[in-house]
């Protein structure tokens, strides 16, 4: 088969592509189970599911032509996923696969022209997993996030100290490692706020400051967990070990995202209160 009748392939099959796209995605699930890092697999489903309705709404305004350059291009792309898979060299990268393998396809759909009409959906799986890859490499929270928390135990009353990455109490200490000065809580958050935005548009001159807001949220929601885990490391081992790493270290998680999602909700209403107004007739 010449590269002609291959785009053209592609061009009058879209099933084939989505097969090609759910297989991926199937396969970038499958490698966060087995790095039992739930929290991601639980983003990792959520954002996949605002894609695929948005995909679903625009199924039939969407345009497949493509060229041999940008199929080439997304056959490289894919080509990575499934060599970072096979052998199991993921480490960071793992998070950057479904956005690569969102990309590649689109590519071979669409080609570079064509990206344009999937602009939500990759911007929305961009932060599933690039800004905390770019974050671990450019820089670290957990000395700001140590002094926070030690900021938020001295306002409560108590005998604390901050040391580096270190915060000390009078029965027990604890240290803010890379994993809990809260880039993974920030990064989501940050994420859940794009699908809001792509999703629920609000003006334009709120966009920013929601963004912003779901960075501090999530920066202080974290901060409140450390300083949590800093008076239960000398009090409750058992808590503090089930705080810290099990299954109710997501609860401040779940926390964050319901305080972002009620302040979204009450902006969205707010704004539909101002339209009423405008369109409501003045009494004489």
């Amino acid at each position: 088969m010449n590269n002609l009748s291959s785009l053209k392939f592609f061009k009058h099959e879209p099933f084939w592509l989505l097969s090609i796209a759910a297989a991926l995605e199937a396969i970038c699930i499958t490698l966060v189970w087995r790095a039992d890092d739930s929290g991601h697999l639980a983003m990792n489903i959520l954002f996949l599911c605002a894609t695929g309705s948005l995909l679903w709404d625009k199924r039939h305004k969407l345009t497949f032509e493509t060229g041999v350059l940008p199929s080439i291009v997304g056959i490289v792309l894919i080509g990575w996923v499934l060599w970072q898979s096979a052998t199991l060299n993921v480490d960071h990268t793992l998070r950057l696969l479904s956005f690569t393998s969102a990309l590649g396809v689109s590519l071979l759909a669409s080609g570079f022209k064509g990206l344009k009409q999937y602009w939500e959906e990759l911007i929305i799986l961009f932060f599933l997993g690039v800004p905390s890859v770019v974050a671990k490499l450019l820089f670290d929270l957990s000395p700001l996030t140590a002094r926070f928390s030690g900021l938020i135990l001295w306002y409560l009353g108590f005998d604390v100290s901050v040391t580096g990455i270190s915060v000390h109490l009078p029965k027990g200490s604890i240290k803010v490692v890379y994993e809990c000065s809260g880039i993974d809580i920030i990064t989501y958050i940050l994420g859940i706020a794009v699908i809001a935005l792509v999703m629920f548009p609000i003006a334009r001159s709120k966009r920013l400051l929601v963004a912003i807001f779901g960075i501090i949220l999530g920066f202080f929601i974290n901060a409140v967990r450390v300083a949590m885990l800093a008076l239960m490391a000398g009090a409750n081992h058992a808590a503090f070990d089930d705080w810290h790493g099990g299954k109710a270290s997501y609860s401040f998680a779940l926390i964050a995202i319901l305080i972002f999602g009620a302040v979204y909700m009450f902006l969205l209403w707010q704004e539909e209160q101002q339209a009423k107004n405008i369109q409501k007739p003045e009494e004489v």
